[in-house]
Parts: C-alpha cells; structure tokens; sequence
C-alpha cells in the first residue's frame, strides 16, 4: 500500500483522543511512506490528519470540491489540491488515488463516505481494503449494527468480513496489508455499472 484515503471529521469531536490519534495516523502514514489522499480541508480532524502527514515529511493529495472551498476551507500546505464539481467526483478521485480506505470519527459525510467505498468493494467494483479505526469505541454501535444486518439476513458474512476494524494504528495497517478481497462481487461486474 502506498497511497491511503482517510475519511474523518470536518470538526474536532468532543475527546481528545480523536485528535492525538489522527495525528498519530498521519506521522504514521508519513514514516511508512504512505501518500494520504483526503477531503483537503484544513479543519477539524481533516486539517489534523493532513498537517501530521505533512510534518513528518509525508506526501498529501487533497481533493475538495469547489463549493466547499470555502466553507471547509481549502488547506493551502498540500502537495497538492485536486479541486472537483461534485461529492462523487471527490469520491470516485479518492478511490482513484489509494490502495485502501480508513475511516475516522465523524459525522454523516464520514459514514456516508465509508458506506459507498464498501459497497463499491461488495460489488466488486475495487478490491482494497477498508478499515475502521475504532478510536474510544466511536464506531461500536455501528459495529453491531452492521452485524445485526448479518444477524436478520440483510448482508452477508463474508461481505461483513471485508471490514477491518481494530482500535491500533498498527494493527489496522496490518490487517490492510494482508487484506485479500473475496473472489466474487455481489451482482455485478465493473463494466455493468
């Protein structure tokens, strides 16, 4: 993996340890030698995440639609700045760009980001992998409801399985590292979409 997307928060959350682990993730991925590829604003975990790429000598892509240059407030320090037309736009560049996804704290934008990338990975349409970094148990409700989709019938286990969770940095490159996608999509195949 040498590019990852890191999806998170325009705002800062109410626990410190969101901002002292996206810190932590953007050194980290900056020592590994991992480009991070985001939203590319400079506020809340989002500026957080990037600046810690970019002091620790790392490479960082923001891609920022246009209408929310000014409101996310475009980060000026990036390698570089991507600016597109549309939310998908921004998505489809962000998938574009990386060998895998992991998800931070924060609010609809986050989830609705980290839901099109496993569904994408579900259908088949990318094999990489998506990880939840599970700070402070932000993510446990939504665990088990993803599990109560496989409990009632809704998903299925392996498709559950292509979540990689894990509250450690480390632990979660890890298991990205050593992802392997399952061999069959769901329905469809990319040149039906």
């Amino acid at each position: 993996m040498k590019s990852i997307t890191v999806f998170c928060g325009s705002s800062f959350g109410s626990e410190d340890i969101y901002k002292e682990q996206a810190t932590l993730l953007g050194q980290t991925l900056a020592k590994n030698n991992m480009q991070l590829v985001y939203g590319g604003a400079d506020v809340g975990l989002m500026g957080v995440v990037a600046d810690a790429a970019l002091g620790a000598g790392g490479k960082v892509i923001g891609v920022l639609p246009h209408f929310l240059q000014s409101k996310e407030i475009a980060h000026k320090q990036l390698t570089e700045l991507i600016l597109v037309e549309t939310m998908h736009e921004r998505k489809t560049k962000m998938n574009e760009l990386c060998d895998g996804v992991i998800v931070l704290p924060g609010g609809y934008g986050t989830l609705e980001e980290f839901f099109e990338m496993i569904t994408w990975a579900q259908l088949g349409l990318h094999q990489k992998p998506i990880g939840i970094l599970n700070i402070d148990g932000f993510y446990d409700d939504l665990i088990k409801l993803v599990q109560t989709m496989v409990d009632k019938g809704f998903l299925k286990q392996i498709n559950r399985d292509m979540l990689l969770i894990s509250n450690d940095i480390d632990n979660l490159l890890e298991k990205m590292k050593n992802y392997e996608a399952p061999t069959v999509g769901k329905w469809i195949s990319k040149d039906e979409v």
